[in-house]
């Protein structure tokens, strides 16, 4: 396993390092199943932060997978995967903050050296551990809402197959991105919820065999509160994204089932006006064979047959629309008063019989 390896001082002793396993658990006292939580060959989807009586914290979350002393974090690179540059991003942080290049950035670092943190040196690596999994959220969830927004702007003024995949293909994305955020806060709420595994994480404290009681932890819960807000404000934009994604296709769902609707329309129209021609034609067909009828001399049976056949193929096609008419106007009004009249049917024979409706009823 390849390891970064950070001593008390914030210094980088060890860059991508490979140890043993066997010489890892040996060395920090690791069981085989804490390897394989931070084994970054391993696909660990729950993050997790896990608090062990050897003195050392194990960190899975996300792109960060982390091995917390009382004076030395442990990092274990993640390779051949889109973590790595994310994890190179935050050990950057680290060591550029701990070289003192700027105050903005020891700021947004929580470096490791900073001596003006009154935080203890397992807490500032957790807490630069969480702001880097916090702005990994953060960038994931303004690039989404960056595509997502652009998106839903183009199907209000044109609704394609192009378009309509790519919503399917981003609300995937957003399910992904949603049930992540959702997990590290989780995560977080979960150690929150443990008050023995709270006081367990001051390891500096139990190093120097400082004693502390299972209640106090608040300096801790605080920081972890922070960081579980700043998720579970992720977590709500993220839900809210979902919601606005999903009334969009169902919205989309609606105008095609509209469309198709019309373009059924429009062929019953067409067939109804077919069957009605088809209807006139077929007296016109009747007279135009060659049999003696006795009308040929008539001088108004033309126009009399025509007449006919114009006034047959009228009122098919009329009463075609007019019951296509009927049918399309059916809708909650019309299944409402069917219910009622249903109804008022059903107590017009209980009255006949003689008995209550309610009696009847509950029986």
């Amino acid at each position: 396993m390849r390891c970064t390896i950070l001593d008390a001082s914030g210094n980088v002793t060890q860059t991508s390092g490979e140890f043993k396993k066997s010489d890892l658990s040996t060395r920090h006292g690791l069981h085989p199943r804490d390897l394989r939580k931070i084994d970054s060959r391993i696909p660990n989807l729950v993050p997790t932060i896990l608090v062990r009586k050897e003195t050392f914290l194990v960190v899975n979350i996300l792109h960060i997978r982390a091995l917390v002393k009382a004076d030395m974090v442990v990092l274990f690179d993640t390779y051949g995967s889109s973590d790595s540059r994310l994890h190179s991003v935050f050990l950057y942080h680290l060591e550029a903050s701990a070289c003192g290049l700027s105050l903005q950035s020891a700021s947004e670092a929580h470096n490791l050296r900073s001596k003006g943190n009154t935080l203890p040196y397992e807490f500032r690596a957790l807490e630069s551990i969480l702001l880097s999994v916090l702005s990994a959220l953060e960038a994931e969830m303004v690039f989404i809402r960056h595509l997502v927004g652009g998106l839903l702007s183009e199907l209000e003024d044109d609704i394609d197959r192009d378009k309509f995949k790519r919503l399917l293909h981003y609300s995937r994305r957003l399910t992904n991105f949603h049930s992540r955020a959702k997990l590290v806060q989780e995560a977080i709420e979960e150690v929150l919820e443990q008050d023995e595994d709270l006081a367990a994480m001051f390891l500096t404290d139990k190093k120097n065999a400082v004693p502390r009681t299972p209640n106090d932890h608040e300096e801790l819960e605080v920081l972890l509160e922070s960081f579980g807000k700043q998720v579970e404000e992720i977590v709500n934009e993220a839900d809210t994204m979902t919601s606005n994604v999903q009334s969009t296709q169902e919205i989309v769902e609606l105008i095609l089932d509209s469309n198709r609707n019309a373009l059924l329309a429009l062929d019953l129209k067409v067939s109804i006006i077919t069957m009605g021609l088809g209807a006139g034609a077929l007296a016109v067909g009747a007279f135009g064979m060659n049999l003696p009828n006795h009308l040929e001399d008539h001088h108004l049976a033309f126009w009399t047959v025509s007449a006919a056949a114009l006034g047959a193929t009228a009122v098919m096609i009329s009463m075609g629309l007019r019951i296509l008419t009927k049918i399309r106007r059916v809708g909650l009004s019309s299944a409402q008063t069917s219910t009622l009249s249903n109804s008022s049917g059903m107590l017009t024979r209980f009255r006949r019989k003689g008995s209550k409706p309610s009696e009847t009823w509950l029986s």
